[in-house]
């Protein structure tokens, strides 16, 4: 993008047009650009609000900015902090009673027109209801629902999503920050369970009185043959000490105590949807299989993402080697790294495995037994040659 361009479109952006930076935005050159106006939520539907700021413009002092079309209810003032947009310009509603068609939009300074653009009106459209963009999901993914209840006469506020690929009735919540659609629900992370089936699912909504608003369809497919998500990327399991050395992670070599904590790193360019939630790693040697966590930000740039969690060693255990094992992409992906298990230091005291504590104690009472010993027999030779 060239760099004059780049400018404008932070102008935009971020300043928000001409409303937010205290006026027109100031040209992004010094060319011969005419000001142009700029419409965010373009092409909007009765009832809907689009978004309007004027570039390449600089407002005299005292001049103020107004954005006219047959199509509006009123002018819109262009420097009105009420009618702010947070980035898209000033906020312009288009009437539910507009009919479709193409209007002229025009900004004036003053009585004089700076720039003309073209609003153009869709047509009404019943209600509907989307899951994410694309239809076709994996069997453990999780998606959003949106509900549009744009549309004259309707009024309700209580909407819920049904299917049988959901595992419950999912409640959609009133979007109150969109201000370009006032009738938005949506509901945001639903699970699939990893279990269904594949098939093609109805997704409808219901309104507090049970009545049906609208439905779609959902495409559910696992993984085949040649999907990226059939047998994933993997690497690991590898192993390490200390949270703070993630990648020092190796699949032999590491030795840990029985009774201390060693970790887990497994990375996977394409995991099986919804095992960030269940990837754990198992071995003989744990105390339970450790649950990895899912942790994107650990990754550096361009690695794959990590899975990783903490694994408690089982105090006692007897010393050797001990594989260490992650099952995923269900089951069609299993790999195996192997653990040195050293002697529980509780346990070992360089006295044939008995405790040093209880070596001691040992130690202690044979010395009292046999000082005792001593002064008996001590006792007993006195008293006979007394006797004698």
């Amino acid at each position: 993008m060239k760099k004059a361009n780049w400018q404008r479109v932070m102008a935009v952006g971020v300043c928000g047009g001409v409303l937010t930076c205290g006026g027109a935005v100031q040209p992004a050159a010094a060319d011969d650009t005419p000001p142009r106006i700029t419409q965010a939520f373009a092409d909007p539907r009765p009832g809907e609000a689009i978004g309007i700021a004027l570039l390449n413009y600089k407002r005299a002092p005292g001049v103020h900015l107004v954005a006219e079309s047959p199509v509006f209810a009123a002018p819109i003032r262009m420097d009105d902090p009420a009618a702010a947009t947070a980035g898209y310009g000033v906020k312009a509603p288009i009437p539910a009673s507009a009919r479709p068609g193409s209007y002229p939009l025009v900004v004036k300074a003053g009585a004089k027109v700076v720039a003309r653009d073209t609003i153009h009106v869709q047509p009404q459209k019943r209600p509907s209801v989307e899951v994410d963009e694309d239809g076709t999901q994996r069997p453990g993914t999780k998606v959003n629902v949106f509900f549009d209840d744009l549309y004259p006469g309707e009024t309700g506020t209580s909407f819920t999503a049904r299917s049988t690929a959901f595992a419950a009735p999912v409640r959609l919540v009133h979007d109150k920050k969109s201000w370009d659609n006032t009738r938005i629900f949506n509901a945001f992370d639903v699970p699939l369970p990893h279990t269904l089936h594949d098939g093609t699912y109805t997704v409808w909504v219901t309104d507090a009185h049970g009545a049906r608003k609208a439905e779609t369809r959902l495409e559910v497919r696992s993984a085949r043959p040649g999907d990226d998500d059939y047998l994933g990327r993997t690497d690991g399991p590898a192993l390490f000490k200390g949270s703070e050395h993630l990648f020092d992670a190796r699949a032999k070599g590491v030795t840990v105590a029985a009774g201390r904590t060693v970790y887990v790193r497994w990375q996977d360019a394409y995991p099986d949807p919804g095992e960030e939630e269940r990837m754990t790693a198992t071995s003989p040697a744990f105390q339970a299989p450790a649950k990895l966590t899912f942790d994107l930000p650990k990754g550096h740039e361009g690695d794959d993402p990590v899975f990783w969690g903490p694994a408690r060693i089982k105090p006692g255990l007897k010393p050797g080697s001990y594989p260490v094992t992650v099952v995923s992409h269900r089951g069609r992906v299993r790999k195996t790294g192997f653990l040195t298990v050293t002697q529980d230091p509780s346990r070992d005291d360089g006295q044939g495995g008995i405790p040093t504590a209880v070596w001691a104690g040992g130690a202690a009472g044979a010395f009292v037994l046999g000082a005792a010993a001593v002064l008996l027999v001590r006792s007993r030779n006195r008293r006979r040659g007394s006797t004698a």
